[in-house]
C-alpha cells in the first residue's frame, strides 16, 4: 500500500497545475486518471475546438471582403483541418504523462474510489494520502428523451472523420454555437432546436439576437420554442420529433449542459457532500472533509465553469491545503462565445442585472463605422455598455470580429478601475483594439 502527502484525482488543467505546484513544495504527490491524460479541455474541449474555429475565421476573414479585393470564399475542406486539429491533440496525453513523469509525480490510470477519507482504490491498487484534491471535471448531460442513445456528444463532433451532410444540435448554449459555426462553415446542414426562445441565457440579449440573426444569414437554421420528444434510427439517418415537428439529419449532437463527474468516486465513504451541480466546498475550496479538496469545473460554484478559472482555482487551492490561504476572492471572469463574430461579456451577471433593473442602465454602441472595425468590413460589430446610479460600469458585451481582445482589454481596465483620463495616458499601437479604449470608459 503506498502513501503520499497528495493525491490528485483528474489529470486535467486543475488537477495538473496543482500536482506540479505540490510537487514543487516538496511533497510526495500521486495524480490519478480514469481517462485521458490531460483532461477534456486540450483533448476534447476548448483546444480542438478553437483549433477547427481558425479555419472558420480564416474563411469568414475573406467572406467579408468579398468584392473588396477577393473574388470568392475558401472552402473548407473537412479532412484536412481535422489533420491540423490531431497535430495538436494527439500529442497531449503522452505529453502530459511525459511532463509528470519528469516531475517525478507518480501517476496512476483507472477510476479512483474511496474506501474512506483517507483511503481510495485504483483498480486493485490501494493508495493512502494524507490529503486528497478532487478535480475531476465534468462531461456532457444527456437529454432524458426516447432514443436518448443515439445522441452523439460535443467530444464525438471533434472526431469525426467526415462530415455529416446535415447536423442538428439539441440545445442553444455556447458549445452549440460554436460546434454548428463550424459544421456550417465546412458545409453542413445546420439546425438548432432549444426549448425555449431565450438561446445563451448568460449573454446580453439584445447581443444574442443579432448574433443570432448573423448566423442565420449564414444558413444555420433555429428552431425555438420545440421540446424534442424522441429521437429515432431511420437508416442510416435520424428522425428528431417533438409536439408538432418532426426533422430529418444525419447526426444528433446533444447539447444541453454538463454533469460533474463525481460518479465512481464513491464520495460518500469519506463523507464529502455533493449535488447536482458538483461537489460542495467552502470558501476555502475544502470538501465537508477537512482534509479533501476540490476545484475546478466539478466543484458546485456559480462562477463559469472555464478552463482558466479552473486554473485560477488550482493556484489557490494550493496554498489553501497548506492553510496559507485567505477565503478564495474570484476576480472578474470574462465569457465568450467564438466565431467569426465573437460574443463576449464581463461584469455581473445577466440574472444579476435582470434582478434589479431599476438599478441600471445601458447604452449600446454601433462600432461598424469605427475605423477598427471598418477596414476589416466588421459590420456587425457593436458594444453594450452597462451602468448602475452613480455612472459605474457593471458589465460589458461585445460583439465583433475582435471581441475576444477588446473585451480582455476592459477586463483589465475593469479590474484596476481606471478613469478615462488614466486610460488617455497611455499611446496604444494604432490601429488596433486597444487605441479605442479611451472611447468605452
Amino acid at each position: 500500500m503506498e502513501n503520499y502527502e497528495v493525491i490528485v484525482i483528474g489529470s486535467g488543467p486543475a488537477g495538473n497545475t496543482a500536482a506540479y505546484a505540490l510537487k514543487e513544495q516538496g511533497k510526495k504527490v500521486a495524480i490519478v486518471e480514469s481517462d485521458l491524460w490531460g483532461g477534456t479541455c486540450p483533448n476534447r474541449g476548448c483546444d480542438p475546438k478553437k483549433m477547427l474555429m481558425s479555419g472558420v475565421e480564416a474563411q469568414k476573414r475573406i467572406e467579408t471582403m468579398i468584392g473588396k479585393g477577393f473574388e470568392q470564399t475558401p472552402k473548407i475542406v473537412w479532412e484536412d483541418l481535422m489533420t491540423f486539429k490531431r497535430s495538436y491533440t494527439d500529442s497531449v496525453p503522452q505529453n502530459t504523462k511525459e511532463g509528470l513523469d519528469s516531475a517525478e509525480i507518480t501517476r496512476y490510470q483507472g477510476q479512483a474510489s474511496f474506501i474512506d477519507a483517507h483511503k481510495i482504490i485504483v483498480d486493485d491498487q490501494t493508495l493512502t494520502a494524507d490529503q486528497f484534491l478532487i478535480a475531476t471535471g465534468q462531461r456532457p448531460a444527456v437529454l432524458p428523451i426516447e432514443g436518448q442513445e443515439l445522441l452523439q456528444s460535443s467530444a464525438d463532433f471533434l472526431e469525426l472523420e467526415h462530415l455529416p451532410k446535415r447536423i442538428v444540435f439539441l440545445g442553444a448554449g455556447y458549445i452549440a454555437f460554436e460546434l454548428a459555426i463550424i459544421a456550417n462553415a465546412a458545409g453542413s446542414d445546420v439546425h438548432i432546436i432549444h426549448h425555449n426562445d431565450r438561446p445563451l441565457k448568460g449573454f446580453d440579449q439584445e447581443l444574442v439576437s443579432d448574433l443570432v440573426e448573423h448566423m442565420k444569414a449564414d444558413g444555420i437554421t433555429f428552431h425555438f420554442n420545440v421540446d424534442t420528444k424522441a429521437v429515432e434510427l431511420m437508416h442510416p439517418n435520424y428522425r428528431v420529433t417533438g409536439e408538432d415537428f418532426e426533422l430529418i439529419t444525419d447526426m444528433v449532437i446533444g447539447a444541453t449542459g454538463r454533469i460533474p463527474n463525481v460518479e465512481g468516486l464513491n464520495l460518500e465513504n469519506a463523507g464529502v457532500e455533493y449535488d447536482k451541480r458538483g461537489i460542495k466546498v467552502d470558501d476555502h475550496l475544502r470538501t465537508t472533509k477537512q482534509t479533501i479538496f476540490a476545484c475546478g469545473d466539478v466543484v458546485a460554484r456559480f462562477q463559469p465553469k472555464l478552463t482558466p478559472v479552473a486554473g485560477f482555482e488550482a493556484g489557490y487551492v494550493v496554498g489553501a491545503m497548506s492553510d496559507e490561504q485567505k477565503a478564495i476572492e474570484y476576480p472578474l471572469i470574462p465569457t465568450i462565445v467564438f466565431g467569426d463574430q465573437r460574443l463576449a461579456r464581463v461584469g455581473l451577471s445577466e440574472k444579476e442585472l435582470a434582478d434589479h433593473p431599476e438599478k441600471y442602465h445601458s447604452q449600446t454602441t454601433d462600432l461598424s463605422s469605427w475605423y477598427t472595425y471598418h477596414r476589416i468590413n466588421d459590420q456587425g460589430a457593436k458594444i453594450k455598455i452597462v451602468y448602475d446610479e452613480e455612472e459605474n460600469i457593471v458589465a460589458i458585451s461585445c460583439l465583433s470580429q475582435l471581441a475576444d481582445e477588446v473585451i480582455n482589454y476592459l477586463l483589465v481596465i475593469l479590474t484596476k478601475k481606471m478613469t478615462h483620463e488614466e486610460v488617455e495616458k497611455y499611446i496604444f499601437a494604432y490601429p488596433s483594439p486597444a487605441s479605442d479604449l479611451s472611447y468605452f470608459i
